[in-house]
């Protein structure tokens, strides 16, 4: 039998999409309808396999879903590229199985973002995702309130309901700041530098309260000056890489708040001429891509991003239908699992015996030495 050019295949169907998944085409049904019955790790089998099939819902299962097609705003201004990457592929996902127009929009610094906001929200969009540092702005979250618009933020803090009812997806910074710490101090580190995050994060400061918590519980070293600010930006973690090197007891492992700035600790590392991990320790935190192509491959806590965006806009769907239902949004709060990833950047901190160095001696005579080195007459 001839196989069929192309051009002339048929587009894939909710049963292929089924096939793959391994699952039945009413479970695959409900998850391109955005129902909250299935089970997360079913809803990615799904969504992996409709991005594989490059499956788009026909314009009947459209109607079934019950609206027209979502837009939805994506405003960013993180610095980090392997971030960026990683929460649009979750969102442009997600994106193509529900129906959604993704409109991005980066921010062009604190004085313009409320501009930007206002712009957005002039544009009919039927909702809003926002990452950190926006999504732990006050001001921004009370204008999002006063326009009604439903908003879900990723990997900030939990908003305040009494400054704006919004929804959520994240992790426990603290806990996993503190794991990773205790991973450390295990491998028998007591003096470790803290590169922490930007201070107008809510995960910066719980994860240094996460890091510092285990240092107290182990009576590990938890001096003033092992911990540095740095703003997750490659730069800010060369400045604070070199100001903990510059220590006169410098610390054993550095513990950097995200990959970027543990990535520039290893270069400041190499430059000085240390071995890392022999040397020194450096891990740090998201698990980007970035923490697999520099040498040594990064130990670091995985977030799971691109799934976190991808739950971020399954939530904003909900809240988007409630309000066309004339329901009022109830905020729903993600809390998602995250793991340690060991590699090649730590390790238990070197041991080497004190130098001794001998006093320096007179020189001999010169008869003296070639005498001592004249071979006796026969």
């Amino acid at each position: 039998m001839n196989k069929l050019a192309p051009e002339e295949r048929s587009q894939p169907t909710m049963h292929d999409v089924a096939r793959l998944a391994g699952v039945s085409p009413m479970t695959v049904s409900r998850v391109m309808n955005g129902k909250d019955t299935v089970h997360a790790k079913t809803r990615k089998k799904v969504a992996d396999a409709a991005a594989a099939l490059n499956y788009m819902p026909n314009q009947e299962a459209r109607k079934l879903a019950g609206a027209r097609p979502m837009r939805i705003g994506f405003l960013y201004s993180n610095p980090s590229a392997g971030y960026l990457s990683a929460l649009l592929v979750g969102l442009l996902n997600q994106s193509s199985i529900h129906n959604m127009q993704l409109f991005v929009e980066k921010g062009d610094g604190q004085a313009h973002q409320l501009e930007q906001i206002e712009r957005l929200i002039g544009n009919n969009l039927d909702g809003i995702i926002l990452p950190p540092p926006l999504g732990d702005d006050p001001a921004i979250l009370a204008r999002l309130k006063s326009a009604g618009a439903p908003v879900v933020t990723v990997a900030c803090g939990q908003p305040d309901p009494d400054v704006s009812p919004v929804s959520s997806v994240s992790i426990d910074d603290y806990l996993a700041a503190y794991q990773m710490t205790r991973q450390l101090i295990g491998l028998g580190h007591h003096r470790i530098g803290f590169i922490a995050g930007d201070a107008n994060q809510t995960a910066s400061a719980r994860r240094l309260a996460g890091h510092q918590a285990a240092l107290q519980e182990a009576g590990a070293d938890n001096a003033p000056e092992l911990i540095v600010p740095g703003l997750y930006t490659y730069r800010s973690g060369l400045e604070a890489a070199e100001a903990l090197m510059a220590l006169a007891e410098r610390p054993t492992a550095i513990f950097a708040s995200n990959d970027d700035m543990a990535a520039a600790t290893v270069a400041v590392a190499h430059r000085l001429g240390m071995d890392v991990p022999g040397d020194l320790t450096v891990v740090g935190f998201d698990d980007t891509a970035l923490a697999t192509t520099i040498w040594p491959a990064l130990t670091t806590v995985h977030q799971p991003i691109t799934d976190m965006a991808g739950e971020a806009a399954r939530l904003l769907q909900r809240q988007i239908r409630r309000r066309r239902d004339g329901a009022p949004l109830k905020p729903e709060h993600l809390l998602m699992n995250f793991s340690l990833i060991r590699r090649q950047s730590d390790a238990a901190p070197r041991v080497r015996p004190p130098a001794h160095f001998l006093p320096p001696q007179a020189p001999r005579p010169v008869d003296a030495e070639m005498a001592s080195t004249t071979p006796p007459s026969a």
